[in-house]
């Protein structure tokens, strides 16, 4: 990008989402709780062709919101690009937000969520993984904002049986390998009375379906 980042915190992310344009010909719309990773591919590859509109990351929470929201942004910006891409799995909207985009002739990454392409949609689909909770870089450092108070487990820790007894393992997936946050996932499993597991992905599917979006001109 032609003007120097500003800094970026999670909770603003998570609440306002992130818009970075510079007249780029490619648009991302993604969830905020991928901007860093998508940045980080943006900067390293310099793709200045591409910018970046993040909708909130607690959206997370509320998986309603993404397909209208998705929606309001894909009209506003579409007559600007000639190529919009959404960085969303499915995310819970069940199906919504596939339909939509095949409804407006965008594409989307492929995968039902980002656990599933950050692992690569195959291997994740082929571990068959019922009872085991996720986290990544970015639900690392927001646990608390995200999970632990949300839910009341931070004024109400007998609800833990109720929402995570069916789960065996916490299997964080990181995208860097930052010693910091393997000790924050590896509290967090041990709040959550699991196994812990630590899986270094990097990016997985987000960065092989970012070079191939950079690369279609």
């Amino acid at each position: 990008m032609s003007q120097p980042l500003k800094p970026i915190t999670d909770a603003q992310l998570s609440s306002e989402g992130l818009e970075l344009r510079d007249n780029g010909r490619v648009l991302l719309i993604a969830c905020g709780a991928l901007a860093r990773e998508i940045l980080a591919l943006i900067n390293a590859n310099g793709w200045t062709h591409i910018d970046l509109q993040c909708l909130p990351a607690i959206y997370h929470n509320e998986p309603s919101k993404i397909t209208p929201s998705v929606k309001a942004t894909i009209e506003k910006y579409q007559p600007e690009y000639a190529e919009i891409f959404i960085v969303y799995a499915d995310c819970g909207t069940g199906g919504q937000l596939q339909r939509l985009c095949n409804d407006m002739g965008v594409s989307m990454i492929a995968g039902p969520h980002c656990y599933s392409f950050y692992e690569g949609n195959t291997d994740f689909q082929a571990r068959q993984e019922l009872t085991c909770f996720y986290l990544t870089d970015f639900l690392v450092r927001q646990f608390d904002a995200f999970f632990w108070r949300p839910m009341g487990l931070d004024r109400h820790p007998q609800l833990l049986e109720m929402y995570f007894g069916n789960y065996t393992t916490l299997v964080y997936q990181a995208q860097t390998q930052d010693p910091l946050l393997e000790a924050k996932a590896q509290d967090c499993a041990r709040r959550m009375r699991l196994a812990y597991e630590y899986r270094f992905t990097g990016y997985g599917d987000l960065a092989a379906t970012l070079f191939a979006v950079a690369d279609n001109r």
